[in-house]
């Protein structure tokens, strides 16, 4: 596919990705990108529009502090994937149950979208990247019935689609359909997202560590043993790696997808079962970081072989360049994780 095809001639041109779909996904992928955009353009004029910037003075249902953007990225989405009738239902980490949409619009609807709207929003005041993950499962209960959580409660094998709008110096939406990974990036001379990333692929070993170490003391002893391979000097391996933490997900991932490294949100004293979300940020990121030729992983159990109990499980994630994940499942499994 050549370089500036927008994404929706690539969605039309690779239809055959979708053996059970008769236009529905590439509409719902289209859902998604309106959305972005509209996203985008409040991102943009936030340093212009204090209304839209700082706390809604509440929590969401994770109990962290709720931002203006994460309220109006969330209902932004929701209008965008319930106004064209192909998503019967949606789980957001801004909602505490899942919505089902009309009944009546989306009666033949076969897919449900699980999306984190506005991942780092409390970076924005700082003008640091921030972005949107989102995941596509075909529904489990039956086509005109209402939907289920058991919908939304899948493995992340079962992922039809999955992927990522990254707000920075450019806003780019990258995305797979379990057969690679590609990137586009907005023209905004032409309103469009534009392929400038066939074909991803992660470097199988990269230079970069990924880590809040402000909560060393509370990681698993695993975890503090690859810290210190990572910082050990070692000419012929090229160590120290480079610590590399934006503190915003998709950004942080996105960087090691594109240059190599590895990204770390363990367990600790302080989250037993880690911080990040199984279903609105790992499974997706797992997805692309597998089909790019990394590696994504718990500590033990593959991130996307993970069986998900409940709308808001958390997960440790560990993910990025194969070689680099493996040497840290040595270190986990030897002094513990």
């Amino acid at each position: 596919m050549p370089i500036g095809t927008t994404v929706g001639e690539f969605i039309i041109r690779q239809q055959a990705d979708f053996p059970h779909a008769t236009g529905e996904l590439s509409s719902l992928l289209s859902s998604i990108e309106l959305a972005a955009k509209i996203v985008n353009r409040e991102i943009n004029r936030a340093g212009l529009s204090h209304h839209i910037l700082g706390s809604m003075g509440q929590t969401n249902v994770q109990g962290e502090e709720q931002q203006k953007l994460d309220w109006y990225a969330n209902e932004q989405f929701k209008l965008a994937l319930a106004a064209r009738g192909e998503v019967c239902g949606l789980a957001s980490e801004e909602e505490e149950e899942f919505v089902a949409f009309d009944p009546l619009q989306g009666r033949h609807s076969k897919y449900v979208v699980l999306i984190d709207p506005l991942d780092g929003s409390s970076n924005i005041d700082v003008n640091v990247s921030v972005g949107t993950l989102f995941s596509i499962y075909r529904r489990l209960t039956p086509v005109n019935t209402p939907v289920q959580q058991q919908d939304f409660l899948q493995t992340g094998r079962a992922q039809v689609a999955a992927g990522y709008i990254i707000y920075g110096s450019s806003t780019m939406l990258v995305y797979s359909t379990g057969r690679g990974v590609n990137g586009f990036t907005l023209d905004p001379s032409i309103g469009s997202f534009c392929l400038s990333h066939p074909q991803m692929q992660i470097p199988p070993q990269g230079r970069i560590y990924s880590i809040n170490e402000g909560n060393y003391l509370k990681f698993p002893a695993g975890v503090k043993q690859y810290l210190k391979f990572c910082q050990a000097i070692d000419a012929h391996e090229g160590r120290p790696y480079t610590a590399r933490y934006i503190g915003s997900l998709v950004a942080d991932v996105h960087r090691n997808l594109l240059k190599g490294g590895i990204y770390l949100y363990p367990s600790g004293s302080n989250a037993p079962q880690g911080k990040l979300r199984l279903l609105y940020e790992c499974n997706p990121l797992a997805l692309l970081i597998e089909q790019a030729g990394g590696l994504a992983t718990d500590g033990v159990t593959p991130i996307l072989d993970l069986q998900p109990q409940a709308l808001h499980q958390r997960t440790p994630f560990y993910a990025g360049s194969r070689e680099m994940v493996l040497q840290l499942q040595q270190l986990l499994a030897q002094y513990g994780h």
